[in-house]
């Protein structure tokens, strides 16, 4: 995924050759603690978009106010998310470009645990099950019910717009995505 020239990014593999020579990183994953559980790269503390505050990173981040804190999510999207918001609270954040894919690819380290439904999914299967619903209603019951797959489209085009998806971001406060045992979350 592309990001905007406003935020700094790094390859996976440019971030492996820091740690290689022997450089400390601060390594940040955003997405849901259900996520990290199932697979997240060695070195990365958890601190899911929703939860994240300066303070919540100064609290698990051991650099000084000057080094770069490098963030990582599934792909890049929230990552971006996760370092325009701390960028403008004044922290050097820098965005691993492909993510936690990316850098499982690479055949970098990392940690596996159980398998979940990663929140992109949830999302296609929430609102694929929303259309369908609606559309069945709507020609079974009474035409009122079309306005449900007509909001989830026009939802689904708000997201692809300003890449903020409003359903995911419902999706990621569930319980079933908070769960995930990891030791690293805050």
């Amino acid at each position: 995924m592309s990001v905007p020239s406003s935020v700094a990014s790094i390859t996976v593999s440019e971030l492996a050759a820091k740690m290689a020579g022997g450089d400390r990183i601060d390594l940040i994953d955003v997405r849901t603690p259900a996520e990290f559980t199932e697979i997240h790269a060695e070195p990365a503390k958890l601190l899911s978009l929703d939860k994240l505050t300066v303070d919540s990173v100064k609290q698990i981040c051991n650099t000084n106010q000057t080094a770069p804190i490098y963030v990582i999510c599934k792909s890049g999207g929230r990552g971006r998310q996760a370092c325009e918001k701390l960028q403008s609270a004044g922290l050097n954040v820098i965005n691993v470009e492909g993510g936690t894919t990316a850098w499982s690819a690479a055949g970098l380290p990392v940690v596996r645990g159980r398998k979940t439904i990663s929140l992109e999914r949830q999302v296609r299967i929430a609102a694929g099950s929303l259309v369908f619903a609606g559309t069945l209603l709507g020609a079974i019951v009474n035409p009122l019910f079309l306005i449900i797959p007509g909001f989830v489209g026009a939802g689904l085009v708000f997201a692809g717009v300003t890449d903020t998806c409003g359903m995911a971001m419902m999706l990621a406060k569930m319980p079933w995505n908070q769960r995930g045992g990891a030791t690293c979350q805050v």
